[in-house]
């Protein structure tokens, strides 16, 4: 597929993540204003509440846009997801006859504050990237062979929506229990190995309900979209805690992701397939349907005072080993009921070179091989005042699908109340 041309003239440069082809859904204000719905094309964001009110776009008996999150339209399913793009390009494409009347509806997107996209009802985080499993078996256990688990489910855990927040939010430094390898017993206080861990969360726009299965083929046609996501981590807290039971105060203090969703629709022409399986996957993980997308990730550091981020490495979606598809198929299978609004992160992107690492762990191998900053500074995991970007888009002919950054900047840790 090539450029769509918009009479939003500044959709229509190469380097815009935001051309027509994509049309991603966010919230935004403008000053002391209601954050509302807004779609991005180029350097604008159209404003859909105010396109409700006016008459121009309807979906609903209801009001749908004068809302801070999309999870109202998210309800509606693919038949009105369609509708709506068909008219948002209808509206926007080079000659349209609807120019004069929705044109007095964008605001530039440099006037405005991003919001969180959606309300999250429940966030799960997988762990479904081969390379990085493998990663982690060498550095923790000495070994990069998989658990015996690994290569027949995707395996993920149950993490706290309240701490997903979008791109922009500042994050502190968590306390915690730790347990150094020469002490008797664990001590508690601010985490001295922070990491990231660089993912794409997948967005359940219809829900399945409670002890209801469905197949990868309708959990694809479910997901609504996808976000740049951030899965900071405590490494020394996960180290302590997470036997028997897996993560938790040491991935539970936040979470970001991209202001931006990308819908499934705009990804679909950079679909691809997951790779070859080294063991056959029980039947009920089948699908017809290539359920990854080569979209091209990288992963920035800029220390405090810096002027410009260091690039630390640079992947692809595709790496993947599971697909979000899978994901979703899997954590229904039991009979989990899918809410409209949860969150799946896809865990950690990392290929098979150091230079495509997606967490500091790996790219510091645990400490042990700091690595050096433009600035000519050294880390070997996140120092207070870091400030940590992710990026991502995926690459057309002429154009690019583009998410909008997902950062955040550590900040100190908040004393302890004693």
């Amino acid at each position: 597929m090539t450029l769509m041309k918009s009479w939003v003239t500044s959709a229509n440069t190469p380097d815009t993540p935001f051309p027509l082809n994509n049309l991603p859904y966010g919230v935004f204000s403008v000053g002391d204003e209601d954050a509302r719905c807004g779609v991005a094309i180029g350097d604008m964001i159209l404003d859909m509440a105010a396109l409700e009110t006016a008459g121009l776009i309807r979906l609903d008996d209801d009001a749908a846009f004068d809302l801070p999150f999309w999870n109202d339209v998210m309800e509606l399913g693919p038949d009105v997801w369609a509708k709506l793009r068909a008219r948002l390009h209808e509206m926007l494409a080079e000659e349209s006859a609807d120019q004069a009347a929705t044109e007095p509806y964008l605001v530039p997107r440099a006037d405005a504050q991003l919001h969180m996209p959606l309300m999250v009802s429940e966030y799960t985080d997988f762990y479904a990237g081969r390379q990085h499993a493998q990663n982690m078996g060498a550095i923790l256990r000495g070994s990069p062979d998989l658990p015996a688990n690994w290569l027949h489910i995707p395996v993920g855990y149950n993490g706290r929506a309240s701490s997903v927040v979008v791109s922009g939010t500042d994050i502190h430094r968590p306390n915690g229990q730790s347990k150094a390898p020469d002490a008797d017993v664990p001590s508690f206080g601010p985490s001295k190995r922070l990491d990231i861990e660089l993912e794409m969360g997948a967005i359940v726009g219809t829900s399945c309900e409670f002890g209801t299965p469905i197949t990868v083929d309708q959990a694809d046609a479910m997901i609504f979209g996808y976000v740049l996501l951030n899965d900071w981590s405590a490494r020394d807290i996960q180290g302590w805690e997470y036997q028997p039971l897996g993560p938790f105060q040491g991935k539970a203090f936040g979470t970001s992701i991209s202001p931006w969703i990308v819908t499934a629709a705009a990804l679909d022409p950079f679909r691809t397939a997951t790779p070859a399986r080294e063991k056959e996957l029980l039947p009920y993980l089948d699908s017809t349907i290539d359920g990854l997308f080569d979209i091209e990730l990288e992963v920035l550091m800029q220390p405090e005072g810096a002027a410009t981020a260091t690039s630390l490495s640079k992947t692809n979606y595709s790496r993947m080993y599971y697909s979000a598809a899978e994901q979703l198929c899997h954590h229904a299978s039991g009979g989990c009921g899918m809410n409209s609004g949860d969150l799946l992160g896809s865990g950690t992107i990392s290929g098979p070179d150091e230079s495509e690492y997606g967490s500091l762990m790996e790219l510091s191998w645990a400490g042990r091989d700091p690595f050096t900053l433009d600035t000519g500074e050294t880390r070997t995991f996140i120092e207070d005042n870091d400030t940590l970007i992710l990026r991502g888009a995926a690459k057309g002919d002429g154009y690019q699908i583009g998410f909008g950054t997902c950062e955040g900047t550590i900040r100190p840790a908040v004393k302890f109340p004693t």
